[in-house]
């Protein structure tokens, strides 16, 4: 695996910003048979977007878990940017994080490196807020994310503004009964997909029964059961803590739709 820390001068933030790659480009296990063998071969990765919680930043993922060696089994890429504490939203008062994830990032990726752009090879997951941003990804662009990841996510936020729990995100909405049915809302979201025609992405959601958001959780699988959506629900003893994100992201890449060795050669 190659890890790659980048800072680079968003045009959607009007600042610099950092993402951490991690690209499959040969094993980090040595091999002393073959120390003069340097092929590497010209291939495009699946990807999977990896979004941070609200506390946190794009470091903590390489910091706090092994994801790196769990990404190497499955030859997948991934992608680890900072979204600061925006709820992965175009901020009230602030920058246009939505903007830059959903759009600048993944077409500044694909020029820079070998990442295919191929709805099925193309995947999201996060914690926490970062869980609520992998849900709005894939449910705003069903045609882009074959599937998406929820690890104890911040799925009712429209709830939570309501009832004034969240301060942390006034920056982010501003007047909270303007999120209820926008796109800002997961259950609208979801909503509007069971009734979709089109292509809809894959989702899996799991959390702690120990966790603060354990509640909101149930509310959601409820939901969205309730729509006939195609969801994947898990729940263990856990709390709000990278042990368990840790165990459960490896559950993640283990659901992902990923063909054995999903590489594309480019002609």
């Amino acid at each position: 695996m190659a890890l790659i820390q980048m800072s680079f001068k968003s045009r959607a933030l009007l600042m610099q910003t950092s993402v951490n790659i991690i690209l499959p480009m040969g094993t980090n296990r040595i091999d002393f048979e073959d120390t003069n063998d340097f092929t590497y071969e010209h291939k495009k990765f699946p990807i999977l977007y990896l979004l941070h919680g609200a506390t946190d930043d794009h470091s903590c993922w390489l910091r706090l878990s092994s994801i790196e060696r769990y990404a190497e089994d499955k030859g997948i890429a991934v992608v680890m940017p900072n979204a600061d504490m925006s709820a992965y939203s175009d901020m009230v008062h602030g920058h246009k994080y939505w903007t830059y994830i959903s759009e600048e990032l993944p077409q500044f990726l694909q020029a820079a490196f070998p990442i295919s752009d191929k709805r099925k090879d193309t995947f999201v997951a996060g914690l926490s807020m970062g869980g609520y941003g992998a849900f709005k990804l894939a449910l705003r662009h069903p045609d882009r994310f074959a599937a998406a990841a929820s690890l104890s996510g911040a799925l009712d936020l429209v709830g939570s503004l309501r009832k004034g729990e969240r301060s942390l995100f006034d920056n982010v909405f501003g007047d909270p009964e303007k999120v209820d049915n926008s796109e800002n809302d997961i259950f609208f979201l979801t909503k509007q997909l069971a009734e979709s025609t089109g292509v809809k992405p894959h989702l899996f959601q799991a959390c702690g029964t120990e966790d603060f958001l354990y509640e909101d959780n149930v509310k959601y699988k409820n939901y969205a059961n309730e729509l006939g959506v195609d969801l994947t629900y898990e729940e263990g003893p856990g709390g709000h803590e990278w042990a368990y994100w840790d165990r459960n992201i490896q559950r993640v890449l283990d659901w992902l739709p990923i063909e054995s060795n999903k590489v594309v050669s480019v002609e």
